[in-house]
């Protein structure tokens, strides 16, 4: 029996309105927007110039830094302009590949460093929504003997990785035995809600030996790293730790599919599945959708807004964030495109906390949620960060889902661990500081060197 975490919810999830929306290609729009900073780690620079031709796969930027993912542009055509960090493209309509794509490898005959080289040429990253770079994840400095794929897709809505793993789930397998293979593990594991049992069907079908398919009980917020590490392994990720603290790395099955497409044919991350749902879409779908396509088109694809939506939100309600403007463009991380009306969006207004605790039972992390909102609402950044760990905080959203109060408890925690950031550079700058006195102050007191001496 695998393990239940601590806390968590169960909200309304809404999966209803796209669960069965069979995955579906969206055309490639007349002009992509791909931003420079689509991961977790430095921005690219663009390695091509203003009314440049490009071709699809083709990389346009990249960056010395080694956290990093290249970007590489989503279809064939003419860079029209390069400003606020985003490269931006006219599609000419060919949809022509970068020369020598796609490729036919057999991954089985290369070696770990050629498979590694693959998905970093690739691009890819966490395509949960973290955007870490998986060649960079996939290169732990700790001995790790666990592979675990999230397939829990836990947020509510979300339903893309749901139809990714029924319709396609020899990709996300092939995935898991190549990342297997990279890092040496001796158990892999592809896990999945109990709300997902098509899914789940799906993938016991095609993983066949050496690939385990644990199916979890369903709870928000189980696809967080450190509560999925937990109930396959029963290990815990220690407070300030990462997964390969507690022997494992965490990958997203889209990440799987899109390692199998690098890997087999040397495919970069160009496109990637995103659900557009919510109570304010016409018709919630699934699509595969090009990479810098704006919210603009893909919601016009699914029929526009059936009624003035409240907030558009890029990813879930419990994690995602509110868009000002529908011309953003669907990115790496882009799991989901939500339009909510007001009957979905109402929150009330904020009240002071009434100490009931709700929050402190609902937070997976162990932590004091009331606390760090009355913290962050007074800017005590301080004492939130060294007396109640506000740095541990996943920003899962369950004290806010229980709230009574309707404190907005996540954007006050958002605020403090900026703001923890922000001093964290401060203190390092001051240290460096001292420390350059210090030296100077040492040099300026030396004794010169016995030769001027006898001089």
């Amino acid at each position: 029996m695998f393990k239940l975490f601590r806390g968590g919810i169960h909200p309304a999830d809404g999966k209803t309105l796209a669960r069965e929306g069979a995955i579906e290609t969206m055309p490639a729009p007349a002009l992509v927007t791909l931003p420079l900073s689509q991961h977790i780690g430095a921005p690219c620079e663009p390695i091509v110039k203003v009314g440049e031709q490009v071709k699809r796969g083709q990389c346009i930027a990249t960056s010395k830094s080694f956290l990093h993912a290249d970007i590489h542009a989503s279809v064939s055509g003419k860079v029209k302009k390069i400003e606020d960090g985003m490269i931006f493209i006219e599609n000419d309509g060919q949809d022509a590949w970068a020369d020598g794509l796609p490729l036919s490898r057999d991954w089985q005959a290369m070696t770990c460093e050629e498979l590694l080289g693959a998905i970093e040429a690739a691009g890819i990253v966490g395509m949960g929504g973290a955007t870490f770079p998986a060649h960079v994840k996939l290169m732990p400095k700790k001995p790790v003997d666990v592979l675990i794929l999230n397939g829990a897709e836990c947020e509510p809505y979300l339903t893309a990785d749901d139809r990714l793993m029924r319709e396609e789930p020899e990709r996300v397998v092939t995935g898991a035995r190549i990342l297997a293979k990279i890092l040496g593990t001796k158990r892999s594991v592809i896990a999945v809600e109990a709300n997902k049992p098509e899914a789940a069907a799906a993938l016991q079908r095609a993983a066949g030996e050496g690939i385990e398919v644990a199916v979890l009980r369903t709870r928000y917020p189980q696809g967080a790293e450190k509560m999925l590490i937990y109930a396959v392994t029963g290990r815990e990720v220690p407070l300030g730790g990462l997964p390969m603290d507690a022997g494992a790395v965490v990958q997203n099955v889209g990440t799987a599919a899109a390692v199998t497409d690098a890997c087999l044919h040397g495919l970069p991350l160009t496109e990637r599945i995103t659900t557009v749902s919510g109570d304010a879409i016409r018709t919630p779908k699934n699509l595969r959708v090009r990479l810098g396509t704006s919210y603009r088109d893909a919601i016009a694809f699914c029929g526009g807004f059936s009624e003035q939506p409240d907030k558009v939100l890029a990813g879930g309600p419990m994690m995602g964030r509110a868009q000002e403007s529908l011309d953003v463009p669907i990115t790496k991380g882009s799991s989901g495109i939500l339009a909510l009306t007001r009957r979905i969006t109402a929150h009330g207004p904020e009240l002071h906390c009434i100490r009931c605790g709700r929050c402190v039972a609902a937070c997976p992390m162990g932590l004091v949620p009331s606390m760090l909102s009355i913290l962050g609402e007074r800017q005590d950044v301080e004492k939130a960060r060294d007396s109640y760990g506000v740095m541990n905080c996943i920003e899962c959203g369950c004290c806010t889902y229980v709230c009574p109060a309707k404190r907005n408890i996540v954007q006050y925690i958002r605020v403090t661990k900026g703001a923890v950031k922000a001093l964290a550079a401060k203190e390092k700058a001051k240290a460096a500081a001292r420390a350059k006195a210090a030296e100077q102050a040492a040099m300026a007191g030396k004794p010169e060197g016995k030769g001027a001496a006898r001089a």
